[in-house]
């Protein structure tokens, strides 16, 4: 067993990360067998299983979205929040029922929980019959794993720096919209985030590999990239080569795929190259991710955050003033480490200044082993709770507004996918990252496709496929 450890995953030295091409094991063992997969957290979580549904198919399952009927139930976690947590180890309470039933059942546990002592010892001790651990720097390894697997707990997390593998194969969940790693890792430690620990430091791809990858998903017939990475803006400050993300963004979008977006962006890191280079090219939509977190200074010092709140606000206001049309939305925590009510106050200040397109909120979840965790919390929860609630009272009243501009324009939408409010019709998102449900478009799947806005919601547009007829 290799079992996890924070403090040696805390190290970062000047060892070049090594680049290895990825194993994409093929076996007919488990042919006709069936796996679900459960995925938990952030958009690369989704990306990870993405590669462990290719992993799963390789060795010969076939998916199903329920859990009773499989044969192999993969867990991808998230270590973020307390409440990921929480729904893990619930649906292992009833995923232990039911390898009673079925003994032959592989149960595997990865993801960012995996990394971390108090979650891996906790599996060991108290889920016995969770077959296979493993971390997110040897996702690669789990068709091994599970090839070799015996009638006995096996625990493989490693608390490294981190390599970076290429030619990875992917299922992906899409056919026309497609997640692109740029980087790996982050060496930014804010001191309420388990990220750094749990994913390692900062690595970057070589941007030929990368561009490579998105040609190939433009020949596939791909509409849509998104470059992925926990702080997008800081690729490449790790290579040797002389080359940053503005570089990056710029031959990207020369391949002239017809869509590009990335997550997320750190203020520290915008450069003014990046949004010169947005502004530039219309195939770099105009949509961008930049956390907030806190609008007291004095908070952000104590996150780790390396701006403040004056300096977030020039950056926000460049570019919205140099980027047409930008929608911006954000990340913000409430109830930090005591926290007063005029931080609290400061936080609504810049956002009633910025009027975010929309916001992730979030009351603060302690991490073990971040040193916001040992800091004293006199802040009652139910104080935290009802700044959430004011909080995204106002959060959700501008993303209206913003919404309510969009009535009677005729827009841009990649369409996706089948709605989930009703038959006949299908979904998709605006230039600016705007959820649409559209009318008379279910043949359009897949396709960028003009909308007429008819209706505007806190959360979401509808709209009809707009006809054009010829004379």
């Amino acid at each position: 067993m290799n079992l996890p450890n924070l403090n040696q995953a805390k190290i970062r030295t000047n060892k070049k990360p090594a680049t290895i091409n990825a194993k994409n094991i093929k076996s007919t063992k488990y042919q006709g067998k069936k796996f679900f997969l459960k995925t938990y957290g952030c958009q690369m979580n989704v990306h990870d299983s993405e590669e462990i549904k290719r992993i799963l198919i390789n060795l010969g399952f076939n998916e199903t979205t329920n859990y009773e009927d499989a044969d192999l139930i993969a867990l991808n976690t998230c270590a973020i929040r307390e409440n990921a947590h929480d729904k893990v180890f619930g649906f292992l309470g009833r995923v232990k029922h039911l390898k009673k039933a079925k003994p032959d059942l592989i149960v595997c546990v990865g993801g960012c929980m995996s990394e971390l002592d108090s979650v891996a010892n906790t599996l060991k001790e108290k889920y016995p019959f969770v077959d296979i651990v493993f971390g997110t720097h040897n996702i690669n390894d789990l068709g091994r794993l599970i090839l070799e697997h015996e009638d006995k707990q096996e625990i493989e997390v490693y608390s490294n720096e981190g390599d970076i593998y290429e030619n990875i194969e992917y299922e992906r969940d899409s056919k026309y919209s497609a997640w692109v790693n740029i980087m790996y890792g982050c060496d930014k430690f804010c001191t309420y985030c388990i990220v750094p620990y749990t994913r390692g430091k900062q690595r970057s791809r070589k941007m030929a590999d990368i561009l490579k990858e998105i040609e190939e998903l433009k020949q596939a017939g791909y509409q849509e990239v998104t470059m992925l990475g926990q702080n997008v803006n800081a690729y490449g400050k790790d290579l040797a080569e002389n080359y940053d993300f503005a570089t990056l963004l710029e031959n990207v979008a020369k391949i002239g795929i017809p869509r590009i977006r990335f997550v997320t962006s750190h203020p520290w890191d915008f450069t003014d190259e990046m949004i010169d280079i947005i502004a530039k090219y219309e195939n770099i939509m105009p949509y961008i991710h930049l956390p907030l977190q806190s609008g007291s200074s004095k908070i952000l010092r104590l996150m780790g955050r390396r701006y403040t709140k004056e300096e977030y606000l020039t950056l926000f206001h460049k570019i919205k003033e140099r980027i047409p049309n930008v929608s911006i939305t954000t990340d913000i925590i409430v109830g930090f480490p005591n926290e007063t009510d005029e931080d609290f106050n400061e936080t609504l200040d810049v956002v009633n200044t910025c009027q975010f397109d929309g916001a992730f909120t979030f009351i603060y979840s302690p991490r073990e082993g971040t040193p916001a965790a040992k800091i004293k919390d006199t802040i009652p929860m139910n104080i935290k709770e009802e700044r959430l609630q004011k909080l995204n009272k106002v959060i959700n009243d501008y993303s209206l507004m913003h919404n309510q501009e969009y009535l009677g324009k005729t827009v841009k939408v990649l369409v996706t996918g089948p709605s989930e409010k009703g038959e006949n019709m299908v979904c998709g998102y605006t230039e600016t990252m705007k959820l649409v449900n559209i009318k008379n478009a279910c043949e359009d799947i897949g396709k960028i496709i003009d909308v007429k806005i008819t209706d505007a919601k806190s959360f979401s547009l509808d709209g009809e496929k707009e006809i054009f007829i010829n004379n």
